[in-house]
């Protein structure tokens, strides 16, 4: 895909958050049957960091990881939550002020392969169900390990299609018909749950994502599949050399 296609697929990705950001947060809960609590709340856990750090989340959306993370990890004294939707960001930071927050985050509008931020800057990076919404998933991945510190860690949250035949059926049946049908009333967006669904089938499979992340830099590539495989947590580090 070359610059002119990016951009432009980056901008209609922007403006498709940007119409459904009020209804986000409700259908998130509403086709998740309200998993989507559990998935952030296990990625959460999966950091243990005891002295302070910093954390990048990217893809921030409406801020339920990133608050999630900052609730279950005190040790994250600084937080950066970068998204391309400023409708998104409006209601992450309504969020962030009620719980508290403030003091700990910073929210820019802005996307991770243009913004250029420092090397070597944070402990932790992290992205929620973001992964599939970019054009160039290589580059992103690039992007979060040169923000890395050495040492530090990555962990990526997203949907992923289950390896069970059977399963699998069942459940692009419902991506491919209940998903777009539920958000169209919710949302008034006819077109953005179908892309949704389109999203999730045609992204790399656990193996193949792990694979592309050994071939960002990462080290060290963990996969935690959850839910029968419906989604999976990939950690991966940069090493200190």
């Amino acid at each position: 895909m070359d610059s002119v296609s990016r951009q432009s697929s980056e901008n209609s990705v922007g403006m498709m958050f940007d119409r459904i950001a009020p209804a986000y947060d409700k259908l998130n809960h509403i086709l998740s049957f309200g998993m989507d609590f559990y998935w952030r709340g296990r990625l959460a856990g999966l950091i243990y960091n005891k002295n302070s750090s910093r954390l990048l989340d990217i893809a921030t959306g409406t801020g339920d990881l990133l608050i999630t993370l900052l609730r279950r990890n005190p040790a994250i004294i600084e937080a950066s939550g970068l998204d391309i939707s400023e409708n998104m960001l409006a209601i992450c930071r309504k969020k962030v002020t009620e719980s508290h927050l403030n003091e700990r985050v910073n929210l820019i509008c802005a996307d991770i392969n243009s913004h250029g931020l420092p090397d070597n800057m944070f402990d932790i990076v992290t992205m929620g169900f973001g992964m599939r919404n970019i054009p160039d998933a290589s580059k992103t991945l690039r992007e979060m390990l040169r923000a890395l510190k050495p040492g530090g860690s990555a962990y990526i949250l997203e949907f992923s299609l289950p390896s069970n035949r059977l399963i699998r059926f069942f459940y692009l049946l419902y991506l491919r018909y209940y998903v777009p049908f539920i958000g169209r009333i919710i949302s008034g967006d006819k077109d953005a749950y179908k892309y949704l669904n389109t999203s999730i089938e045609k992204f790399y499979n656990i193996e193949d994502f792990s694979y592309l992340m050994q071939e960002a830099g990462f080290e060290n590539i963990v996969t935690f599949p959850l839910t029968l495989g419906i989604v999976c947590i990939y950690k991966g580090s940069k090493i200190i050399k």
